[in-house]
């Protein structure tokens, strides 16, 4: 469970007591109420770290004040958010058979301990039952969502980066051809000058003109050859980046995933050496797997700042970590590839999220 969602789940335990045990007819002292719904919203803003410990805690709190007579019904529902926080830790057949435990429980006691009629027993555990049913089905669909959210961006990533290879390879094939393009120029050219040149040599004492001809064929030659020389090495020494497309293709797809992400780019907007465009791409690309996969965030801003020498990568989610910020999340391996440039990478926790920031220098290392 992310803070938001336990903050929530703790005020919903705090109103829902009260009022259940009013729509139940088991609202005993005021006091003794309030009391029941306080220590229950405690337990609840500890599910997230210990949710099994705060389900059994639960558990016992209520059966307790069911069995002392402080409250009249209710042996299940009034822990509903434990359970919720239980599932959403990925234990939904711990959640299922403690709440058979407990309805067990429940039934044992209303019908042989404090005898009640089959009716009411019947209304009372019968309704628990449906609801308690409701709430791990929500439960698990929601975990589920985030799984599949989850494994979507991340075949995404795995489907970038095969394409990327792909592309790489298409580039390594291409550069092999130019350079033997290049190989074929330079053997040809060396051989038409090296003919006039000999020309040139045979005919300089008896015929002048005929060597001034031939050596002037031959500047002729190496001018269009160093020409066609320097296009193929500035072909070879062309730079492929992962332009702004694919930048804004990779969030494209991960929206359709299910996670609202905003795109901003603040400045004037500057070509990018292809090392720097490399980082800001997997810096995103990094980022928004890590959001799906640990953070639990609904929302998540990815913000490019262009500014003079330098530009600034921002991502910031609503969600928080489960645990503490280790090198497993690709922290480091985005820090070293950012800091190769010369830049600097900082991420984690902040008071409404989770961010990632990198900076890096725009100019191009000499």
């Amino acid at each position: 469970m992310t803070t938001n969602l336990t903050r929530t789940a703790a005020v919903l335990t705090l109103v829902g007591v009260p009022t259940g045990l009013a729509l139940t007819g088991g609202l005993g002292e005021t006091v003794l109420v309030g009391a029941l719904a306080v220590s229950l919203a405690g337990l609840v803003l500890a599910a997230r770290r210990w949710p099994l410990t705060v389900l059994v805690l639960c558990f016992c709190t209520v059966a307790s004040w069911r069995v002392a007579g402080l409250i009249g019904a209710g042996w299940l529902w009034p822990a509903t958010a434990a359970l919720v926080a239980l599932v959403l830790s990925g234990r939904l057949r711990t959640a299922i058979i403690a709440s058979a435990l407990m309805l067990f429980w429940g039934l044992n006691w209303d019908t042989f301990v404090h005898p009640h009629s089959a009716d009411w027993v019947l209304a009372q555990l019968g309704g628990e039952t449906l609801w308690v049913a409701a709430a791990l089905a929500g439960a698990s669909a929601y975990r589920s969502t985030l799984r599949w959210r989850a494994e979507t961006v991340h075949r995404i990533a795995q489907d970038e980066q095969r394409r990327e290879l792909e592309a790489g390879r298409r580039r390594a094939e291409e550069r092999v051809e130019i350079a033997r393009d290049l190989h074929d120029v330079v053997s040809h050219t060396l051989a038409v000058v090296g003919v006039h040149l000999n020309v040139a040599l045979d005919a300089f004492d008896e015929e002048p003109e005929e060597a001034k001809a031939s050596l002037k064929l031959a500047q002729e030659v190496r001018g269009r050859a160093m020409t066609d020389l320097k296009t193929l090495v500035g072909v070879l020494r062309e730079d492929d980046l992962p332009a702004m497309e694919s930048l804004e293709r990779l969030i494209s797809r991960v929206r359709d995933a299910g996670l609202h992400v905003s795109f901003n780019a603040v400045g004037d907007p500057v070509e990018l050496p292809a090392p720097v465009a490399t980082a800001v791409y997997r810096v995103v690309q990094e980022s928004l797997t890590n959001t799906v996969r640990h953070a639990g965030a609904t929302r998540v801003g990815v913000t490019l700042r262009y500014a003079p020498g330098s530009v600034l990568v921002d991502v910031h989610d609503d969600g928080t970590t489960t645990g503490p910020v280790t090198d497993g999340h690709g922290i480091s391996g985005m820090r070293e590839r950012v800091a190769a440039l010369g830049g600097a990478l900082t991420a984690g926790p902040v008071k409404n999220g989770f961010t990632v920031r990198a900076t890096i220098p725009i100019a191009e290392p000499r």
